[in-house]
């Protein structure tokens, strides 16, 4: 047992700091404080290069758009919003907005339905399912330049398999890549053959989550048929995936830029020109770099207009588990 405290004990005793518990509020703003600083440092780097690499290009695109510089020129000028006004009375630009919007109706639903169907087939076999999948998937891992060179051989107007096989046939050819009416829809039909295989993936994946008990309550429903079971079942329940593979397609045919440059240079005249072309063209061949960007600035605004009235559209009819 203890005795008394001497002097000096209790001098000590007094001048000993009381802890305080700190107010709940107090509390909560300081693990918050910490936590935002532990969620910047984590997400830093990836905020840094986002910065770097995209808005920084997109903001010096917006100034450049606002001046007469052409590339490789040491001065400029700012001009205000006429190059704006030049490429919406330009007749050329005009066209090649039409023929990407022709482009792209013809590619994304193509691509949407044979690759569904593609996957359908696939799922529903029961041998070389791996075979199929990586024959179908293999023109999306490959170089689109390369196979675009190897498109440019089997249309060719006197050697291509493709004339000699309609040839055989007793069935008239044609010089496809330089008829006016047919170069553009040739073009689709390889932007469709080189899209499938991801979009078959997406699919495939998307009807391995679907739950087999909604198969069975659709047989016991009365909807046996296959076309019953895709109408009520699968594709309802495809919705999250087809929105995302309509959007992912989409804008990549907007981008569509190699197989233009390889096989048609957006001819004949401008019958095959698309808005990627238009903006390599102007930028890079006419030098035209202060028109070149404010295409680019309209492409951008074109793309993301389309894709936000895409994605709230979609969302709409889209059916989540």
């Amino acid at each position: 047992m203890s005795g008394p405290l001497t002097l000096s004990e209790a001098s000590d005793k007094r001048l000993m700091p009381i802890e305080v518990p700190l107010p709940t509020a107090q509390l909560a703003r300081k693990r918050a404080l910490s936590e935002a600083l532990v969620a910047l440092a984590l997400a830093g780097p990836a905020v840094f290069f986002l910065v770097v690499l995209f808005f920084l290009p997109v903001a010096a695109i917006f100034v450049i758009a606002l001046t007469d510089w052409r590339f490789g020129a040491t001065s400029l000028s700012f001009v205000g919003l006429s190059n704006f006004r030049e490429v919406c009375a330009d007749a050329g630009f005009r066209a090649s907005l039409v023929n990407t919007v022709v482009y792209v109706s013809i590619v994304v639903p193509g691509t949407v339905i044979l690759g569904l169907a593609i996957a359908l087939v696939i799922e529903g076999g029961r041998s070389c399912r791996g075979l199929y999948r990586a024959i179908h998937f293999l023109p999306f891992m490959a170089t689109l330049t390369a196979m675009a060179i190897a498109w440019e051989a089997l249309l060719h107007p006197t050697i291509g398999l493709v004339n000699q096989a309609l040839a055989a046939l007793g069935l008239p050819t044609a010089n496809w890549l330089r008829d006016e009416n047919v170069a553009l829809p040739i073009l689709a039909v390889i932007g469709i053959w080189q899209n499938l295989g991801y979009a078959m993936v997406l699919f495939l994946a998307g009807l391995k989550s679907i739950p087999q008990e909604l198969y069975n309550a659709a047989d016991v429903d009365g909807a046996d048929l296959w076309i019953d079971r895709l109408r009520t079942v699968t594709l309802p329940m495809l919705g999250p995936v087809t929105m995302f593979v309509v959007i992912v397609v989409a804008l990549r045919a907007f981008e569509a830029f190699d197989t233009v440059k390889v096989l048609t240079q957006g001819g004949p005249g401008r019958a095959s020109e698309v808005l990627l072309y238009t903006l390599y063209r102007e930028s890079f061949e006419y030098l035209r770099t202060g028109y070149g960007a404010a295409v680019a600035v309209l492409f951008l605004a074109i793309v993301t207009t389309l894709t936000l009235v895409q994605v709230r559209f979609m969302d709409t009819k889209v059916h989540y588990q």
